[in-house]
């Protein structure tokens, strides 16, 4: 044993496992891998180079630097407890330390990349919770990120132009419009009572695109572009904004207005590019963000969605965007501006995008504090993912589902009239749970409650 094992067995930490010995230990419902496995060496690094070919290839500075990330891990096991995976499965491969493992073995070329493997690295969230606690700073999305790239990049052209394809789908504004108007039309239409007789919605590879239909049908507006000549702010909405939250784009465009601020709606959405990256295509991504950077200007950038948000300061020259209640927040109300009381119990839900990326969501319980009479608290379990996590929650259901549990049952004990979310896709996902619990629980942007209690 080593002298930081036994420091770990003396402060009651788990033991790390190899990346072998994680993936080969048996367990009830997980038999053990079936393809041999390289036993790394003592200091846990191939003896071999990543590619036998020249080191100026991009595949292996890639390589290298997803290393180099990797290795800052310690493996001390302080993340474990921050993870929602691993407090779910408490399978060590679901957890920050047992994922940067097989990554450090998969990229040296001591593990085999396979769908045993696969399923532990896409079981990651990518909510960032273990970064938080980390001591050691290690930038676990960007491992995550860099593991699904090289995933992808390895894929046959077929299967990539097909990944590629519905992602890139689900982050166009117009296909995410016409989305919501298929929600709308299909929630009361003959077509969804057969579907619901034939039982349809329950079908595991179905039932996750028909609660987020029923969930859109609700929550979708179309948007009435609102651009000016000379504006303060312009305001971003992103490809699913309309869709997901469509009624906050006209409550901030009113809040904006009773506060003095000319904002700018465009005529047309553009996308962040989140989805996409965390799929596996950056440069995609990056391509989206630069046509942002191009069509910009020296006005601030507010973002209705705090993962928008996050995902555009991923760009330097976007690293000043701002999230829409945060720049509210410190923006001066008029004094004759008071708001009507409302009596109601509200529950605050705070998404990791803005917790762990955006420095937490104190902003939207200010904002909201304006409102005389309001029985506001923080959603129990704030600390824990709701389970969204972007496409997550089509990808992989039942764990999307049982983390939604974790989270909604405790809420929804708490008898709240309105939940309150900055960001879109966990106001589907929460939406939908709501629903099937068959609770009547609005799911709103914290904009949409402003401008309900601005004074007529």
């Amino acid at each position: 044993m080593t002298r930081r094992d036994r420091g770990r067995r003396a402060s009651g930490l788990p033991l790390a496992p190899t990346a072998s010995l994680i993936l080969t230990r048996s367990s009830a419902n997980q038999p053990p891998l079936s393809c041999p496995v390289k036993q790394l060496p003592r200091n846990g690094r191939s003896e071999r180079p990543i590619h036998s070919h020249c080191t100026t290839d991009p595949s292996c500075r890639s390589d290298k630097e997803l290393l180099r990330l990797a290795d800052q891990c310690v493996k001390c096991g302080l993340c474990l407890p921050l993870c929602p995976t691993y407090a779910q499965t408490r399978n060590e491969a679901d957890s920050p330390r047992g994922r940067i493992s097989l990554v450090q073995g998969w990229v040296n070329g001591d593990l085999a990349m396979t769908p045993r493997l696969a399923g532990h690295l896409d079981g990651c969230l990518t909510c960032r919770a273990c970064e938080t606690g980390c001591p050691s700073l290690v930038a676990f999305g960007q491992i995550m990120d860099g593991a699904k790239t090289r995933r992808v990049a390895s894929q046959s052209r077929w299967r990539r132009a097909l990944d590629q394809s519905w992602i890139a789908a689900l982050s166009n504004p117009r296909l995410n419009a016409a989305l919501g108007r298929f929600a709308k039309s299909y929630a009361h239409s003959p077509l969804a009572r057969l579907a619901r007789w034939l039982r349809l919605d329950r079908h595991p590879r179905l039932s996750p695109f028909f609660r987020l239909t029923g969930a859109i049908a609700v929550n979708a507006r179309t948007r009435v572009p609102a651009a000016r000549e000379s504006t303060d702010i312009d305001l971003f909405v992103g490809c699913s904004g309309e869709t997901a939250q469509g009624g906050a784009i006209a409550a901030a465009m009113e809040v904006f207005e009773r506060l003095g601020i000319r904002a700018n709606l465009p005529d047309t959405a553009s996308c962040c590019g989140a989805m996409l990256r965390h799929n596996g295509f950056p440069d995609a991504a990056r391509s989206h963000r630069n046509a942002l950077v191009e069509t910009g200007s020296n006005r601030p950038l507010v973002g209705l969605s705090s993962a928008c948000v996050a995902e555009l300061r991923e760009s330097p020259e976007l690293a000043d965007a701002w999230e829409i209640c945060d720049y509210l927040d410190r923006q001066p109300w008029p004094e004759a501006l008071q708001l009507r009381p409302l009596r109601a119990r509200v529950l605050v839900h705070e998404p990791c995008s803005h917790r762990n990326l955006l420095g937490g969501n104190a902003s939207v319980h200010h904002l909201l504090e304006r409102i005389p009479e309001l029985d506001l608290a923080p959603m129990p379990e704030n600390h824990r993912c709701c389970g969204a996590a972007g496409t997550y929650l089509l990808q992989q259901p039942e764990m999307s589902a049982a983390l939604l549990a974790n989270k909604l049952d405790p809420a929804l004990s708490a008898s709240p009239d309105i939940i309150v979310t900055t960001n879109s896709g966990c106001a589907l996902h929460l939406l939908a749970g709501v629903q099937e619990a068959g609770r009547s629980v609005e799911v709103i942007h914290p904009m949409e409650l402003l401008a309900r209690q601005m004074p007529s």
